[in-house]
């Protein structure tokens, strides 16, 4: 295989969008913003987000569409290796962003559903019909952790949806090709869940007590993180 760096010295990237000039633009989560890298590995601020910009995606409209955590980790050395550690006190919640490109402007389309505060949006995967799914990946507490969950909304700030709670560690999401099925990575527990759609924006009733369906636990200690379907229906889930 043949490995080429581009560009370093990010604060933790994630989320990276391939554009169609050929560049780059990615969320970089400890420095709170999206950066675009252009081939020759030059790098330019595109905007700067606050909180913790995870996920990234550009939407039906063209906008990129921001899962943004809302700065729910602290940033740990080890030895020269970033690592994200316990939510700082100061956390309140996380939100969907939406950036224009072409204005430069920036919204908060969601920081709650039902009333209830967003805790840390991770990843994010439109569908079809231009509706996008999202995991929220919940957030320690000195108490132990605050659940994640899965949830579907709509571009224009009008719908957002819990459609499965009191997840571990939701991280990466994807569809299947014909898009019946949702994937979820979750980190913690190293596990693959698979739920099927009922309709456009929501999930079908799980069977039993599981919330879904189980593809694969991995053994020993590993942690799943972001994932991606190829058109194959492949599913490759990235560990830490």
């Amino acid at each position: 295989m043949d490995m080429q760096l581009v560009a370093e010295g990010f604060e933790f990237p994630e989320g990276p969008i391939a554009m169609n000039d050929g560049s780059v633009i990615l969320t970089e989560i400890k420095a709170q913003r999206l950066t675009r890298v252009t081939p020759d590995g030059t790098r330019t601020t595109v905007v700067e987000t606050g909180g913790g910009p995870n996920g990234a995606a550009i939407g039906p409209d063209g906008a990129i569409y921001i899962t943004n955590n809302g700065g729910s980790f602290e940033w740990l050395d080890n030895g020269g290796l970033t690592i994200p550690g316990p939510t700082p006190a100061s956390h309140t919640g996380g939100s969907i962003q939406r950036f224009d490109l072409a204005t430069g402007k920036l919204t908060t389309l969601y920081d709650a559903c039902d009333g209830k505060r967003l805790v840390g949006p991770n990843d994010l995967v439109f569908d079809k019909a231009g509706g996008f799914w999202f995991s929220d990946h919940g957030c320690s507490t000195p108490d132990g952790r605050k659940f994640g969950a899965l949830y579907y909304a709509k571009t224009d700030g009008s719908h957002i949806s819990r459609q499965r709670d009191h997840l571990i560690s939701p991280n990466g999401v994807g569809l299947s090709p014909d898009e019946k099925v949702v994937y979820l990575a979750d980190t913690n527990l190293g596990r693959l869940w698979a739920f099927d759609v009922a309709e456009v924006g929501v999930l079908g009733p799980p069977a039993g007590f599981a919330p879904g369906r189980v593809v694969a636990n991995m053994p020993g200690y590993q942690l799943f993180d972001s994932l991606a379907v190829e058109a194959s229906g492949k599913v490759c889930v990235a560990t830490i």
